[in-house]
């Protein structure tokens, strides 16, 4: 966070150690941040129009230059980052959220500001979508393609994944000394701990794996998960093993990822599981109940299903 005035340093430290926040939503509001004051110093002519974007310094700004700061100022940086970043909706949606969590800070826990220009600044509205999944079939023809040198590695992955709707980084950093009998304790989102419990095709994948996981020279002794260079296994490697089963498993690359895996496992439990959305939100470590809801979507079969199963559905026209 060099590139950075002490003044935004200052609110992501507030953020990572009163608020809690994880390292890495910490660091999407430093960049949020960045870009926001880097776009000020060329809309105010403090730097030459001609410089490079990315190379102006924003070290130098002050809690003048943010007092100076106008809701019109807000509204040119949206438009901005929309025409000349080619920002979608949820990106500005996020770099709204930022922009609103540093003004307050400023002006309700730093006492800087007396006047907050974020508080009349909307966020633009983002259509909801449907996540996509995998059906069963398609999760079992993934599992299938599974081969290779790391096979029980690289099955024990995706078979959590599928099972238990992990993000990305809790699976990555997921400790031996952790798993219990039928339960794993993971770190999700914001530091916070929650217990993951493990079906029999967890269990059976995991122990097949720990048969064959290295032993000696390995550098972190209690990851799960290691890479061929004995060391916990990364993000982009576990990305980069996905997207080879699923372009083996003959399904579309583009299309699924790792994070639809996890919607792939919520979606599951909710539609054939008939899991409720409460227990669906504490499994999957939502901290609200509004995101929880994206994954009890109905398709156009269980629809149907639906008026066919009124009780007047087969009564005749006559009658």
């Amino acid at each position: 966070m060099n590139e950075a005035p002490m003044i935004v340093n200052d609110f992501i430290s507030y953020m990572e150690t009163i608020k809690g926040k994880s390292r890495n939503t910490t660091k999407e509001y430093y960049f949020d941040l960045r870009m926001f004051l880097r776009f000020y110093k060329l809309h105010k002519n403090l730097v030459d129009s001609q410089m490079e974007f990315d190379h102006i310094d924003v070290k130098d700004i002050t809690i003048e230059h943010i007092k100076s700061v106008t809701l019109s100022d807000l509204y040119s940086y949206m438009s901005f980052v929309s025409r000349e970043r080619d920002n979608n909706a949820s990106s500005r949606a996020r770099k709204v959220a930022s922009l609103k969590s540093f003004f307050n800070y400023l002006t309700n826990k730093a006492k800087l500001l007396d006047y907050n220009p974020t508080s009349e600044l909307e966020s633009p509205k983002i259509m909801k979508r449907l996540p996509k999944y995998l059906n069963i079939e398609e999760s079992k023809k993934l599992l299938s393609a599974v081969e290779g040198d790391h096979k029980e590695r690289d099955y024990a992955i995706i078979t959590l994944f599928l099972n238990c709707g992990l993000r990305l980084s809790e699976l990555v950093n997921i400790n031996i000394n952790k798993i219990k009998n039928d339960t794993l304790t993971v770190i999700g989102k914001g530091d916070k701990e929650r217990t993951i419990y493990l079906n029999n095709a967890c269990k059976k994948a995991i122990q097949a794996y720990l048969k064959v996981r290295p032993v000696n020279n390995v550098k972190d002794k209690n990851a799960l998960f290691l890479s061929e260079r004995k060391q916990r296994i990364s993000n982009k490697t576990v990305q980069y093993i996905v997207k080879k089963y699923i372009k083996s498993a003959g399904l579309d690359p583009e299309r699924y990822s790792t994070h639809k895996l996890r919607h792939t496992a919520a979606t599951l439990m909710y539609k054939h599981g008939k899991v409720d959305i409460r227990a669906l939100q504490e499994i999957l470590g939502h901290e609200s109940i509004s995101t929880t809801e994206i994954y009890t979507h109905i398709d156009n079969e269980q629809l149907k299903k639906a008026v066919d199963s009124n009780p007047l559905a087969n009564i005749d026209d006559d009658v």
